[in-house]
């Protein structure tokens, strides 16, 4: 991969299971390399929000990521593409507002992000309906509230007999969704970004040096 990029003059960020010797032993992450047009590592980020569990539950869909993979140790970040500040995210990490608003304070101005999400859940089939709207709310709330153009590529089609929801899209600091994908099939989206939107943005509604209040957030970080 990292040499078509040097081919391609193409740079990419992909995820893929990390296997590491650190601390004196074998660690296990999913984790996302951000790579140059010249096929040039330039940063990496291990998924923070680990969904799922270890061992099988009864009457849920069975997610056992937590089995394989432990939590990220990298934090939030934030690295300089072709004079771009750009963030990475995976998966259930697009569903925490704490991943937005920490890769806005660590200068991101774009932030992309990879995510395999199925269609159904066992333990609440009611909500089906909703998986889509559950998928870009997040990514629209966390673009417009912390001036962030966001791009979101997803698996689609079926994946071991799940329906996996598709949905690709690029959003703008607006919380607008600039482009989207329209089928399940392999299919490439392209908007021209405008940086520029973004300090616009923030002038209009997010001016985090007059606004915000970080003396009184610190529940937030305490201990669950």
């Amino acid at each position: 991969l990292y040499d078509a990029a040097a081919r391609l003059k193409v740079g990419f960020a992909l995820g893929y299971c990390e296997l590491t010797q650190e601390e004196d032993r074998t660690r296990h992450f999913n984790t996302m390399d951000l790579v140059g047009p010249d096929g040039a590592f330039i940063g990496r980020y291990r998924k923070m929000h680990v969904p799922g569990s270890s061992e099988p539950e009864a009457g849920t869909t069975t997610h056992l990521e937590r089995r394989y993979f432990e939590p990220g140790n990298l934090g939030f970040p934030v690295y300089d593409f072709r004079g771009v500040r750009v963030g990475l995210a995976i998966c259930n990490d697009r569903r925490w507002p704490e991943t937005y608003r920490m890769l806005c304070l660590n200068g991101a101005e774009v932030a992309l992000l990879g995510y395999n999400t199925p269609l159904l859940l066992d333990e609440a089939p009611a909500l089906a309906h909703l998986r889509m709207f559950h998928n870009h709310l997040p990514m629209q709330a966390g673009a417009y509230q912390n001036t962030l153009w966001i791009g979101a590529a997803a698996k689609a089609g079926l994946e071991d007999g799940q329906a996996l929801i598709g949905g690709s899209c690029i959003i703008a600091p607006t919380g607008e969704i600039a482009a989207q994908a329209m089928s399940l099939d392999d299919e490439v989206i392209v908007h021209r970004a405008d940086l520029d939107l973004i300090e616009t943005c923030r002038k209009v509604n997010f001016n985090f040096a007059l606004y915000r209040r970080p003396d009184q957030y610190k529940r937030i970080a305490d201990p669950v």
